[in-house]
C-alpha cells in the first residue's frame, strides 16, 4: 500500500496485480509505503478501513481517493498457480508442484480449500464496508495505460514501470466444466471485473457488497 498525502491518494496493493512494479516506480514520490509484513502491504479494504483510514483522514482529510488494480479472475488465479510452482516452495503445503492448473482451480472452488489453493478473492479484498469505505477507482491490470494516465494526471509526473517479480508464462488449460464452476462460485469476482470500464474509472456502491454463492 502506498499513500500520497499531498494528492490525497491511497494505492491499495491487491496481490498478483503488479504491485511490486508500481511501488518501485512510485515509491520515491510516496509519503508512506507499507511493504512488510504482507498482511499490511496487501491490506484489503476492511483492514484499510479499520487500521489506516481513521489516521489518514485525521491528518490528510476525508476526501481521499482510494485506488486499486484488479486482474481478470482466471488470469489472476493463473498468476497464483505459477508463483506457487516455483522451486523454493517445493515440498511445502502451499506448493502447486505436480498439479495441473485445472487441479488447482478445482481445489480453489472447494468449500474447504487446501493450503495451496487458499489465495482469497479479489472481490472480497475490495469489498465495500458498511460505513461506505470502498475503492473509489478500480483499474484493470490488463489496461495499464488507463492507470498510468490517471496517476500521471493525479500526481503530476511521468510514470514508467517495468515488470518485477513476474512468474514464467506458459499455457494454462482449464476445462469448460471447471471454468463453469469457478464462474458460478466466484461470480462476484467476474461481475466486479466486468464493471470496470475501459477508461478504468469505477465508483463503488457501498451497498453492493459481493457475496460468494455456494
Amino acid at each position: 500500500m502506498m499513500v500520497f498525502s499531498k494528492h490525497k491518494l491511497v494505492f491499495l496493493s491487491v496481490p498478483k496485480t503488479g504491485t511490486t512494479a508500481w511501488q518501485a516506480a512510485l515509491g520515491p514520490h510516496a509519503s508512506m509505503i507499507i511493504s512488510d509484513p504482507p498482511e499490511l502491504k496487501h491490506a484489503p479494504i476492511f483492514r484499510y478501513n479499520r487500521f489506516f483510514r481513521p489516521a489518514l483522514e485525521k491528518f490528510i482529510g476525508e476526501d481521499l481517493h482510494v485506488i486499486a488494480v484488479m486482474r481478470a479472475p482466471i488470469d489472476w488465479l493463473g498468476s497464483w498457480y505459477r508463483y506457487r510452482q516455483r522451486p523454493f516452495l517445493s515440498g511445502r503445503p502451499t506448493s502447486t508442484e505436480g498439479l495441473s492448473f485445472d487441479d488447482f482451480v478445482q481445489a480453489y472452488v472447494q468449500g474447504d480449500q487446501p493450503r495451496h489453493a487458499n489465495v482469497g478473492s479479489q472481490s472480497k479484498f475490495l469489498e465495500p464496508q458498511r460505513n461506505g469505505t470502498a475503492a473509489t477507482h478500480l483499474f484493470r491490470y490488463e489496461n495499464q495505460g488507463a492507470l498510468t494516465a490517471y496517476l500521471e494526471d493525479r500526481l503530476g509526473l511521468r510514470v514508467e514501470t517495468r515488470r518485477l517479480n513476474a512468474s514464467p508464462q506458459e499455457p494454462l488449460p482449464l476445462s469448460s466444466e471447471t471454468e463453469a464452476i469457478l464462474r458460478r462460485k466466484y461470480a462476484p469476482d467476474f461481475r466486479l471485473y466486468d464493471s470496470i470500464t475501459e477508461r478504468g474509472h469505477y465508483t463503488a456502491e457501498p451497498d453492493a457488497s459481493p457475496v460468494h454463492s455456494a
